[in-house]
C-alpha cells in the first residue's frame, strides 16, 4: 500500500452539518424495531468463535520485552505501543508517578452509512477485544491501529480499511482526531469517521447493518455498545444548525457565546502549569512489580497485567499482550437543563497528564480511575449526581472502555436533570454549555474527554425516547 495513500488528507467531499443531514439522522434515529434482536446476535457471534483470554506472568508474554535498563514493556518490532513511566509535577508542588500507554501513532475508527428504503443504515461489528467485559461488544465497521491495518502482525488484512483510507469511495459525514484517556494514555489520538456509501457493500458474518435508532436503544444495555463506536457516533450532526430552528438563541439568558466559551477553555489551558516527563517504568513511585503484576502499593490505580488470548474472528487469532486492570467503577456524570437555546450541558475544563493541550471539556463529574467513594479531595457536584432522585435521571447504564487497552475496565455513565435547588454559581473551571455549541466544538479534536463524548452520545439516544433535554 502507499504510504501517500495511507497518510493523504482524505479528498472526498465532506458533507457539513444541514437541516437535509439532521433530517435524515432523525428518520434513522426514530426506526427501532429490531433492536431487540441485536443481544441476541451478539451472542451468536460469541457462540460461533474461539475466544479464550487467560492472565499470565510477564515472562509468558510472547514477542513483548521487558527492556533492560528501564523495566518498559515494549514490543519487539517497536510498533503497537509500549507501556513506559511517566513523572508529574503540578505548579503547586503536588507531584507523582504513573504507568502511561504510549502509542504515538493514530488508528482509525470508521463506521460505513447506506441508505436503505430511504432510511440511513449504520455499519457495526461484532466486536472481540481482550479486555472485553462480555468477550464482544458492538464496534464500529473498522476498529483498528495504524500498525494492524498496515499489518505489521503479518496476519489478514483489515476488513473494509479501504472505505476510510484516502482513495476509497463514500461521502464523508464527519472526519475528526480525537483523544483517547488522558488518565492512560500519552498524547493518543484516534481518527473519527463516518463515511456514507451508495455502492454494494459485501457484509460478513460479524457484521450487521443497524439503524441510529437501534444503536441508541442498546446504549441502554450495560456492557453492550463499545467505546470506539460511542466515540465515532458523538460527531454525528443530530440537531439541524441553530440559525435554522430559533432566533436570537445567542441572546438567551444564561448563554455564553462560541467566543466566550472558546476564551474560557483558554485561559484554564494557559493556566495550566503541570509538566510530565517520561521515566523508566522500574522509577515510577510507589508502584511494584511482581510477576503478575505493576500495581500501585495503595491498590487505588489501575494495575499492569499481561493476558494470552485466542480470538478466532481476528486477523492474528492467538496473541499476548499487556493491559491496564482496573480496580474498581468508576463515575461519569452529567447534568443538563432546559433553555430557550435549547439544552444545555454543564461541562468542567478538565487536566490529565496525557492529554495533547492541557485541558479538554469533561462531564460535570469525572471520576473513573480511582473509583469515587475515597477521593482525597471533593469533587465539586458529585454529591448532587450520586443523590438524584429516579425522575431526575435521565440515563444511567455501565459501559465498558476500550478492551484492546484495558482489562474490563468500566464507568457509570449518568445524565441527571438540574433541579431548582442546583448551584447558580459554579467553580471557575465549569461553564453551562448549549448542545449546538457542543455538536459545533465536537468537530475539532481534542476539545472534549472519550467520557465526555460518550454521554453525548447517550444524551442523543434519548430524543427517540421523546425526552425534551435533546429536542
Amino acid at each position: 500500500m502507499a504510504r501517500a495513500a495511507e497518510t493523504r488528507t482524505a479528498d472526498r467531499p465532506a458533507r457539513h452539518p444541514s437541516t437535509e443531514a439532521a433530517a435524515r439522522l432523525a428518520r434513522s434515529a426514530a426506526a427501532v424495531e429490531g433492536a431487540e434482536e441485536v443481544p441476541g446476535w451478539l451472542s451468536e457471534r460469541r457462540r460461533a468463535g474461539t475466544f479464550r483470554v487467560e492472565r499470565i506472568p510477564f515472562d509468558r508474554l510472547e514477542k513483548w520485552h521487558t527492556e533492560a535498563g528501564t523495566g518498559d514493556l515494549v514490543h519487539e518490532t517497536g510498533r503497537f505501543f509500549a507501556i513506559r513511566g511517566l513523572e508529574v509535577r503540578e505548579e503547586d508542588g503536588r507531584a507523582w508517578s504513573q504507568p502511561i500507554i504510549c502509542q504515538p501513532e493514530t488508528g482509525i475508527l470508521g463506521i460505513l452509512a447506506k441508505e436503505f428504503d430511504g432510511v440511513l443504515h449504520f455499519l457495526m461489528q461484532a466486536k472481540m477485544e481482550p479486555g472485553n467485559i462480555g468477550t464482544i461488544q458492538l464496534g464500529p465497521t473498522v476498529q483498528a491501529t495504524r500498525s494492524n491495518y498496515t499489518r505489521v502482525h503479518q496476519g489478514l488484512a483489515t476488513p473494509y480499511i479501504e472505505y476510510f483510507l484516502a482513495a476509497g469511495p463514500g461521502i464523508v459525514l464527519t472526519d475528526v482526531l480525537q483523544s483517547e484517556q488522558g488518565d492512560s494514555f500519552l498524547r493518543k489520538r484516534n481518527r473519527n469517521l463516518v463515511v456514507e456509501v451508495t455502492g454494494e457493500v459485501e457484509v460478513r458474518p460479524d457484521w450487521r447493518w443497524l439503524t441510529l435508532g437501534q444503536i441508541h436503544r442498546l446504549l441502554a444495555v450495560d456492557n453492550l455498545v463499545n467505546m470506539d463506536a460511542r466515540t465515532v457516533l458523538s460527531s454525528l450532526p443530530l440537531r439541524p444548525p441553530p440559525a435554522e430552528r430559533a432566533e436570537h438563541a445567542e441572546d438567551a439568558e444564561g448563554v455564553h457565546s462560541d467566543t466566550e466559551v472558546l476564551s474560557w477553555l483558554n485561559e484554564l489551558k494557559t493556566r495550566q502549569g503541570r509538566e510530565t516527563t517520561l521515566v523508566p517504568l522500574d522509577r515510577v513511585d510507589r508502584w511494584r512489580r511482581t510477576e503478575t503484576e505493576i500495581a500501585h502499593t495503595g491498590r487505588r490505580h489501575q494495575r499492569v497485567v499481561a493476558v494470552s488470548v485466542v480470538a478466532g474472528n481476528r486477523e492474528v487469532t492467538r496473541w499476548t499482550q499487556p493491559l491496564l486492570a482496573a480496580e474498581r467503577t468508576g463515575l461519569a456524570a452529567l447534568v443538563v437543563r432546559p433553555s430557550p437555546a435549547g439544552p444545555q450541558l454543564l461541562l468542567q475544563g478538565l487536566s490529565q497528564p496525557g492529554t495533547f493541550d492541557a485541558v479538554e471539556l469533561a462531564p460535570t463529574v469525572q471520576c473513573v480511575s480511582d473509583g469515587f467513594s475515597d477521593l482525597p479531595e471533593p469533587v465539586p457536584f458529585l454529591d448532587l449526581v450520586l443523590a438524584a432522585p429516579p425522575e431526575r435521571v435521565l440515563y444511567s447504564a455501565v459501559l465498558s472502555e476500550e478492551g484492546g487497552r484495558f482489562f474490563r475496565r468500566a464507568n457509570r455513565y449518568l445524565i441527571t436533570a438540574a433541579g431548582e435547588d442546583f448551584p447558580a454559581e459554579l467553580p471557575d473551571a465549569y461553564r453551562w454549555v448549549t448542545a449546538d455549541q457542543v455538536q459545533r466544538f465536537i468537530q475539532f479534536g481534542n476539545h472534549f474527554t472519550v467520557e465526555a463524548r460518550t454521554l453525548v452520545t447517550c444524551l442523543g439516544s434519548l430524543r427517540d425516547r421523546g425526552a425534551r433535554w435533546s429536542a
